[in-house]
């Protein structure tokens, strides 16, 4: 019975993995390049959304930055069904 080859078969793995590593890279364009290919039209809508992007982002920092202030005081952060309930007479 033959063992299989594991070694050669290895570096011929490794090998191909590497040459498609490699054309990847050599095919595949940056951002920057991609974005000064684009239309006029294309590129108005792309700074429309990324600056929607960036608006959400820093909304989403001020909500969080309130939330941490507001969980420094351990009672303003305790939920509203963690009170005891109140006694009506």
């Amino acid at each position: 019975m033959q063992q299989f080859p594991w070694l050669r078969f290895t570096v011929f793995a490794s090998g191909l993995v590497a040459i498609g590593y490699v054309a990847m890279k050599a095919t595949t364009p940056t951002e920057e390049q991609l974005y000064q290919e684009m239309s006029p039209e294309i590129r108005r809508k792309v700074d429309a959304t990324r600056a929607a992007r960036l608006a959400r982002e820093a909304e989403m920092k001020k909500q969080m930055a309130a939330q941490e202030t507001r969980n420094a005081n351990p009672e303003a952060s305790k939920p509203i069904w963690a009170d005891p309930p109140q006694q009506t007479k």
